[in-house]
């Protein structure tokens, strides 16, 4: 319709001798003439006046109620990636929206820059390709900051330091991932983490089983299917707690690591604006309080174990 809205402005009403034309031609033409009249001559298309402007104002209505119907983001709409699969940092809550520790952070950026927000939940594995497609403008999804990873995209500061740790099934004898690599061993991770890419480079021996989910990975444990499941040390003592009765946590970390936030290569500006941001917020105590309301129990089970705390 928009393609012809400018072919039918230009049409002309068909003139008084062509009418009387057709009427001796056709004399009951007129009493119930067509919409459109084509001549011989000059293949034109004309129309009646009064109808034309009917249809012409009929479709100006609709075309400007659709353009007032659809929905348009604002111009500074912030495009935040998140895999909400990963609670209590990134999870979607009963209600069906984004909830958890980076919800929050998420929130509290946009607030910063005075910029709209919009959260979109992508597969851990399909962030960094989303960044760089231009599809979202940030990641923040509790992601490594890994030399690999910074091939194709770029690091805010760190906001947190966490360690890798292990999830064994009870009475295994598994208290150490070097006693993981032999052919007899059975290794879950989840695609895309770090977790996967030092049991590559460290477990050549061993078998890995690589899932989507975390939660799968935790259940081949608890099924007897993987002798452990290598993972980040607060889902690992989370899981601990769910499996009592069949998981174990080994807690002290093998390998450390820190969280960033992503960024298209060469954004410098806004790269600015967030490492800006993660100074000021850290020093207003904003990540303590998160940390009290998100993980307090992992904080305590730490604090016993005489394990530190980053956050």
């Amino acid at each position: 319709m928009v393609f012809l809205l400018p072919e039918l402005l230009k049409v002309r009403a068909v003139s008084y001798l062509s009418i009387i034309g057709l009427q001796k031609r056709n004399p009951a033409a007129l009493r119930n003439p067509p919409a459109f009249f084509v001549t011989k001559n000059t293949h034109k298309i004309f129309m009646r006046p009064r109808r034309a402007l009917i249809r012409i104002g009929g479709m100006l209505c609709i075309l400007l109620v659709l353009a007032a119907c659809s929905p348009t983001a604002p111009s500074n709409e912030l495009v935040i990636g998140m895999d909400l699969s990963y609670p209590p940092f990134e999870t979607i809550q009963p209600d069906g929206s984004p909830g958890g520790v980076s919800v929050q952070i998420a929130e509290h950026l946009g607030a910063y820059l005075h910029r709209p927000i919009r959260i979109e939940n992508i597969p851990f594995i399909g962030l960094i390709p989303s960044l760089r497609s231009h599809k979202i403008d940030l990641i923040i999804s509790s992601m490594t900051d890994t030399p690999e990873r910074r091939k194709s995209i770029e690091f805010s500061e760190p906001y947190l330091t966490i360690g890798l740790a292990l999830l064994s099934q009870k009475g295994s004898g598994i208290h150490s991932v070097h006693e993981l690599n032999f052919s007899t061993r059975k290794v879950a991770v989840r695609q895309g983490t770090t977790a996967q890419i030092w049991a590559l480079k460290n477990l050549p021996q061993a078998l890995l089983l690589a899932f989507e989910k975390e939660s799968a990975a935790v259940r081949e444990v608890a099924q007897g299917k993987a002798d452990a499941f290598l993972y980040d040390q607060m889902s690992v003592w989370k899981y601990s707690q769910l499996y009592r009765d069949k998981c174990e946590a080994q807690l002290m970390p093998f390998s450390h690591e820190e969280w960033a936030i992503g960024l298209r290569i060469g954004d410098t500006a806004l790269k600015d604006q967030v490492n800006a941001f993660l100074q000021e917020f850290r020093q207003q105590g904003g990540f303590y309080r998160l940390g009290n309301e998100y993980l307090m129990d992992q904080k305590r089970a730490f604090r016993q174990l005489g394990i530190p705390f980053y956050f």
